[in-house]
């Protein structure tokens, strides 16, 4: 009996060394199998979409839009139709918002240039240390060395309209990789009054001026009226392009625009631009992907006319400053690891409050975290959070404007999660739009003047 046992136990032992072994060979094949698939997989994306155009939004597919009347950009070159399938993205992974021992308590407006523009409305950069300015009627401008450039480095004045307030060449973005590519982009409305997203090359002989004819314009929507144009567009930390569309103008959202998610106007999208040299790619991570409702390039919705939003070079947070119909004026946060579909809440909302009724259902919509009335004012101008290295008293304040009363705040996050304004500076210019520099310095810029200021305490 004992040497059977003890039989029994060494073959029971070899038994399970040997399956052992013959396990691990199988878990060792395994790993081989998955490893070279994952080498040799593309990347898995999901499955194509189209989305549907609604009757204020344009009529091509998700992946492209092409422009309803292409004579109006006679240079311009349009986007052959690539495929529609949408990326996959970056994972941007946000760090805190420091709060400012103290908020700033006034600033001063040192003059850059006074009186060298005509109506400008953007100020930008392209990663080093050059100032891009956009004038209203289709010229971006360049100071180099502090001095400014006497050919402009873009000249679209053929192709721009801007015959009413809120038209035009309405700002510039350069591509994240601008150095090695080249590439830019710009929002403008055409002669027709319809809005325009295009890209543009730089010239191979001159860093200092655009190639004029390698125009192609990867999104046109339509514009049922001549204001609420948006405007903006700028490359967050993602590397994706954001474009601010406003609601299609008019008064009071007549086309209820603001929240028919089946629009493009009255939200801000976000596209790849990378995904192919013609048109545009829907990211996968888009909040709407997938659902035949709603347009599929959409990020944010809710909105009036975001005329000027930010990104928070620090943390990814976005600043969007959306301007008011008759009272309130309004400045919403979005989180850095937002993972979008937010509703702002126009046109139920002004800001924090009703709008079309006195009583109305605030769930599921984003209140601001600053709004002011139209006492002595009108129309909010959004600026940028400081993060440069010149003036350590602003770090971490976002500063905002009203257009016509020139009024300016300071806005400072507290640790409860609200923010605290400040009123840092009663000016007397009409403030069409702040600027950053590479360096996280601040700019502003009179639209009627005309003129340039380095913001600074």
């Amino acid at each position: 009996m004992p040497y059977q046992a003890s039989f029994c136990i060494i073959n029971l032992m070899v038994r399970k060394l040997l399956l052992g072994l013959l396990l691990l060979s199988a878990g060792l094949a395994a790993c081989q199998n998955e490893v070279g698939e994952l080498a040799e997989t593309p990347q898995v994306v999901p499955p194509s979409i189209t989305a549907a155009a609604g009757e204020n939004s344009i009529t091509a597919t998700v992946a492209i839009e092409m422009p309803t009347d292409t004579a109006e950009a006679a240079t311009a070159q349009p986007a052959a139709e690539p495929t529609i399938t949408p990326t996959d993205v970056p994972t941007l992974i946000p760090t805190y918002t420091p709060i400012p021992v103290s908020a700033v308590e006034s600033i001063s407006l040192k003059p850059l240039l006074v009186g060298a523009f005509t109506r400008p409305v953007y100020l930008t950069h392209a990663f080093d240390d050059r100032l891009f300015i956009v004038e209203q009627a289709g010229l971006v401008r360049i100071i180099k060395d502090d001095e400014l450039l006497n050919q402009p480095f873009l000249d679209i004045r053929d192709r721009v309209g801007s015959g009413r307030l809120e038209q035009g060449l309405l700002s510039i973005a350069f591509h994240p990789n601008y150095p090695d590519n080249g590439r830019f982009f710009v929002n403008y409305t055409n002669k027709s009054g319809d809005t325009i997203v295009s890209r543009f090359a730089i010239a191979s002989e001159n860093p200092d001026s655009a190639d004029l004819g390698s125009e192609t314009v990867i999104l046109a929507i339509d514009q049922p009226y001549p204001n609420h144009n948006g405007g903006q567009i700028k490359f967050g930390p993602d590397g994706f392009l954001y474009v601010g569309m406003g609601d299609g103008g008019s008064a009071n959202d007549p086309l209820n625009n603001g929240q028919d998610p089946n629009t493009l106007l009255g939200t801000l999208l976000r596209l790849d631009v990378d995904f192919a040299l013609e048109g545009y790619a829907v990211p996968a991570t888009n909040p709407f992907v997938g659902d035949d409702t709603r347009r599929n390039e959409i990020w944010a919705w809710g909105l009036r006319n975001p005329w000027r939003f930010s990104f928070d070079r620090l943390t990814g947070d976005m600043f969007i400053a959306d301007v008011g119909q008759n009272v309130w004026e309004e400045v919403h946060v979005q989180n850095g690891d937002s993972q979008g579909g937010e509703n702002y809440g126009w046109n139920i909302l002004e800001g924090s409050h009703c709008f079309i009724e006195n009583d109305c259902d605030k769930t599921g919509l984003e209140l601001p975290i600053f709004e002011y009335d139209h006492q002595g004012h009108c129309s909010i101008t959004g600026g940028y959070i400081y993060r440069g290295q010149k003036y350590p008293e602003l770090y971490g304040n976002y500063f905002v404007a009203d257009y016509c009363s020139g009024h300016i705040w300071s806005l400072i996050p507290e640790s409860d999660g609200g923010w605290t304004a400040n009123t840092v500076l009663d000016s007397d210019h009409v403030i069409s739009s702040f600027g950053e520099d590479v360096d996280g310095e601040l700019y502003l810029l009179d639209h009627n003047q005309g003129s340039i200021y380095h913001l600074q305490p």
